[in-house]
């Protein structure tokens, strides 16, 4: 039955099929590790976690019931166990204090377990669900959305995946890329697992847009938009991989505002064009910048709004937006505010272990997905390769002059060398003009099935990952919602998930009162008066939502021990 294993009955009646799903049981318990996942309850019930569960998941008969590995999945975020394994280290029964059992399961049922949940395409269905109610709960943050992949380095055998530009490693490895949807304050609302990475602009017209275009709450009405042109429904943000002049005319016509930084950046702007300006960050906090705007036509049919800022140092940056209603400091502050996406990533990859394999399993790509073609992938490397050599050779004929005395010795050498390079140079641009035509006659893009043999893969199964992901963005949010409360108590507020981080890891008391129905989470006290401080006021807001342990009748009280 497993180390710790002390419910025999129950855990009898489930092996033989006799027991639906073992019941919850506190017991008064002293100095449980990791006791103070607990605190963070009542913020994961909020974002969530078991709202819809019953609707879009089911497990068969035995000991553990769902509601049971949902939070165990949770609270093992929380105690930044970062991979399903890791709870192989743990004491089984500690854990099983925690969520009212006797043990908590072995990974090996936390695998099967996970494995049935992850059938079909049922934690896709519970994502959408939760999305639509994030932003239908926050519209304002729903209104503008930041959009970027981040790249999960593979180091497996199991299958040779494509690779991809890691750019916090500067490599091309082996890789998947996932697309992430993220507010401005950096909390997350979805995250798209295409089977293969065809690129930011097709996920987003793809996948990402079609349902934004359903689930953004208070967007105008078509007759709105109608008496309105320019007005649009919602606002995407995205890096340089999204600049595309045909995307923003298509996003355009759908009504969808973009801004992203401008490729190619012309001359500098005159200085005297900027002027400073207070503009307010999404945090709230107010800076100046000095901003300068014009308009600018690309492909001769579509009108941007430009849009640069001038640093201390002479920089310039451009940003180009077919948002043409909003002030220039907003669409700024819109842009800079990307920071707070890259942090999410940051964080999630550190804490959460967000770049951690799920399941080791793979699964066979659909033969009609488009794939890039290897033939044409290697034509236009010859030229980018070809025409970096050509490049240098011209530079080098264009610096080359004669100067200082005049011999015929040296001017037949000069014409000599001139000669040389221009025959070099002019066999290149023939050898380029071919390359280009052979690549221009060659596919971009075929279909998996007419992939050459040894260019062929699998894809990494992604429907554990997905379920896992979703139940870390709702960590994530629950963690940030009690950041907001501690912060509000401590002088150093950039403090306050590292606060958390360590009240997460305390130990804690656990003293059930059948008789009062309630189930008392004692927290020892903490390393300073202040942390004491922020501590009881953050017992006192969870207090106040009198949450009820799942499965229970137990109301959840939090204190701080008086001695």
């Amino acid at each position: 039955m497993g180390m710790g294993a002390t419910n025999v009955v129950e855990r009898v009646a489930a092996s033989i099929g006799k027991l639906d799903e073992a019941a919850i049981e506190f017991k008064a318990a002293l100095d449980v590790p990791d006791g103070g996942v607990l605190l963070a309850l009542p913020a994961l019930l909020a974002g969530g976690l078991l709202r819809h569960a019953q609707k879009y998941f089911q497990l068969p008969k035995g000991y553990y019931r769902l509601e049971s590995i949902f939070l165990l999945l949770s609270f093992m975020a929380l105690a930044r166990l970062k991979s399903v394994e890791s709870l192989r280290y743990c004491a089984p029964g500690e854990w099983g204090k925690l969520l009212g059992l006797d043990r908590a399961p072995e990974v090996r049922t936390l695998r099967q377990k996970l494995a049935l949940l992850s059938e079909h395409d049922s934690a896709q269905r519970w994502s959408e669900q939760l999305c639509q109610e994030w932003m239908g709960a926050d519209p304002q943050s729903a209104a503008t959305l930041y959009i970027d992949g981040h790249v999960r380095v593979y180091h497996g055998e199991q299958t040779p995946l494509p690779k991809h530009y890691v750019a916090r490693q500067k490599l091309c490895l082996r890789a998947t890329t996932d697309y992430w949807v993220n507010a401005m304050d950096g909390q997350p609302f979805m995250v798209v697992h295409p089977p293969i990475d065809p690129g930011l602009i097709k996920v987003l017209e793809q996948e990402i847009v079609p349902r934004l275009e359903s689930e953004v709450p208070n967007q105008p009405s078509a007759q709105y938009l109608e008496e309105h042109p320019r007005a649009h429904r919602f606002t995407l943000v995205f890096d340089r991989e999204g600049y595309s002049p045909a995307l923003f005319q298509r996003m355009k016509e759908r009504h969808i505002a973009c801004i992203t930084y401008r490729k190619r950046c012309p001359e500098s702007w005159a200085v005297e064009e900027f002027e400073c300006r207070e503009v307010e960050l999404a945090s709230g906090e107010r800076v100046m910048m000095r901003l300068a705007e014009r308009g600018v036509l690309l492909g001769e049919k579509l009108w941007l709004r430009e849009v640069r800022k001038l640093t201390d140092s002479g920089h310039q940056s451009a940003i180009v937006a077919t948002d043409y209603v909003s002030d220039l400091g907003a669409i700024a502050c819109a842009m800079f505010a990307r920071w707070s996406q890259e942090n999410f990533f940051k964080y999630m990859r550190e804490h959460y272990g967000l770049d951690r394999l799920v399941d080791y399993h793979t699964e066979a790509i659909p033969d009609t997905t488009m794939v890039v073609n290897p033939a044409h992938r290697t034509l236009d490397a010859q030229v980018r390769r070809q025409v970096a050599v050509l490049s240098r050779l011209q530079a080098k004929f264009g610096a080359l002059n004669l100067s200082g005395d005049i011999e015929p010795k040296r001017v037949r050498q000069f014409e000599q060398q001139k000669a040389d390079l221009q025959e070099e140079i002019a066999r290149l641009q023939s050898d380029v003009e071919q390359l280009k035509a052979q690549r221009k006659a060659t596919a971009r893009h075929i279909a998996f099935e007419q992939l050459p043999e040894e260019a062929r893969f699998e894809r990494l199964r992604v429907q554990s990952k997905h379920l896992i992901d979703t139940i870390k963005m709702i960590t994530y949010r629950a963690e940030t919602a009690m950041v907001q409360v501690v912060r509000e108590t401590m002088s150093r507020a950039d403090d306050a998930h590292s606060l958390l981080r360590g009240l997460y890891a305390t130990e804690a008391d656990l003293l059930p009162d059948q008789s009062n129905n309630t189930l008392t989470v004692r927290l020892h006290r903490q390393a300073n008066a202040s942390t004491d401080t922020a501590l009881r006021c953050l017992c006192d807001e969870l207090n106040s939502t009198e949450t009820v342990f799942p499965g229970t009748e137990l109301r959840l009280v939090y204190e701080l021990v008086s001695s």
